[in-house]
């Protein structure tokens, strides 16, 4: 069997962009001998130092942004990181597909689904893991600087190097063989020397479906 190549993949579980690429991921691996491993960044931390430019809607999504990554850092730190990919799935389906609204409960019945123990809750509200938190955020925003957003994946070079890359950004979510030549694509110009930039104004909400 050919080697699985490993794609480290930043997300924050509030930004639907980087859920809907997530779930692409998901399909990529299943035609394409690639393996997605999971890790948080936060949104909240990339944007602190601008919340006074931001409008306050954002603001205050940032300010509940928190909550989600806490849980899942909790998690990874006292279950591994195996737990991170379930967890994500259990609390992006209920945050976009389900438009649940945030809330202890929430993250009770995520963990929950994902077979993790309930007190994981309290992280949501708790600092103790935000220094890791934050060195797991600076991992992925070390890759491809600050001028971007959520998902950031990372996949390794011919020269060693790790090759970061923002995104990509689509919706929906492509499924099957279209998932595997998009990920084809992507690996394309993120392995293009001096390539940085693809992009047009987006021009619809994000799909779940």
């Amino acid at each position: 069997m050919p080697e699985k190549t490993p794609a480290d993949f930043w997300f924050d579980p509030r930004c639907p962009w980087a859920w809907l690429t997530s779930r692409w991921m998901l399909e990529a691996e299943k035609v394409r001998d690639v393996e997605v491993r999971w890790h948080v960044m936060s949104l909240a931390v990339l944007n602190e130092n601008k919340l006074d430019e931001l409008p306050d809607e954002y603001r205050e999504l940032l300010t509940q942004a928190w909550g989600p990554v806490r849980v899942c850092v909790a998690a990874e730190q006292k279950y591994g990181n195996k737990v991170l990919g379930p967890l994500y799935t259990a609390l992006g389906t209920r945050f976009h597909p389900r438009g649940e609204e945030q809330s202890r409960e929430l993250y009770v019945s995520a963990l929950e689904e994902a077979g993790l123990p309930a007190e994981l809750a309290d992280a949501a509200d708790s600092t103790e893991y935000d220094e890791v938190l934050r060195a797991s955020h600076k991992e992925g925003i070390d890759l491809v600087g600050q001028d971007v957003g959520t998902p950031v994946i990372a996949v390794p070079g011919a020269d060693g190097e790790r090759l970061g890359f923002f995104g990509p950004v689509v919706t929906p979510a492509p499924k099957g063989e279209a998932a595997g030549r998009l990920w084809d694509g992507t690996l394309l110009v993120a392995s293009t020397p001096g390539f940085f930039e693809i992009k047009r104004t987006r021009d619809t909400d994000p799909v779940f479906d």
